[in-house]
């Protein structure tokens, strides 16, 4: 089985993630699934849009009054998981090396800034909230909890996968069969940055532009 194949700097792949048939196909469906994904946060923003100046009349939260002030924290939010993406591609490039030890490295330094951008999200939610904006507190806010709130989910989901990842092959080492999952672990983290860049952009800096 070719993970149970010893390798060496000399014999590892140029292409471990697509180095066989499970790779490739791996590496095809993926690419389908985040198509999928994408199309959901497309529907989230369009709702987003469509629903962020409607509320009760005389509405007390608009997006200039609401983002106006918080917007050094997102930016910092916005800085953390950017520099997050960087380092799982050093991480990539130290699985392509051949350097295990690196690899994880690179991952865990990634980790430790994904954690950082859901512990301020949770914060900037928990302030949302405390001042009284709230979920069912509008059309406004749903949209805005929705679309923000599955982005936290996804960012969750990101951070499992790759712990677990980290965890379950710490004492295996490198293989064509678990790079090809580091490999498509990073993808993921990438369409989530992706994902956060519109809504720093949609969702927070049009907000306060008006």
């Amino acid at each position: 089985m070719a993970e149970e194949i010893k390798y060496t700097p000399q014999t590892w792949p140029e292409h471990p993630e697509t180095a066989n048939l499970e790779g490739k196909n791996k590496f095809l469906g993926f690419w389908l699934f985040l198509g999928g994904e994408t199309v959901l946060f497309a529907s989230l923003f369009a709702t987003y849009l469509a629903l962020k100046d409607k509320g009760p009349e005389g509405m007390t939260f608009t997006t200039q009054s609401l983002f106006s002030e918080g917007l050094p924290l997102v930016f910092l939010m916005t800085m953390l998981l950017l520099t997050s993406s960087l380092t799982s591609v050093y991480a990539m490039y130290h699985m392509k090396n051949f350097n295990f030890r690196g690899m994880q490295t690179w991952m865990a330094i990634t980790v430790l800034l994904g954690l950082g951008f859901l512990a301020l999200e949770i914060y900037e939610f928990y302030h949302y909230v405390h001042i009284g904006f709230y979920f069912s507190q509008s059309a406004f806010s749903s949209a805005f909890f929705t679309l923000v709130g599955t982005h936290g989910l996804h960012v969750v989901i990101g951070l499992g996968w790759i712990i677990l990842l980290m965890l379950r092959n710490a004492k295996r080492g490198l293989s064509v069969y678990n790079a090809q999952k580091y490999y498509t672990a990073s993808l993921y983290w990438h369409f989530i940055d992706v994902v956060w860049v519109f809504i720093f952009t949609v969702v927070y800096l049009m907000g306060v532009m008006g």
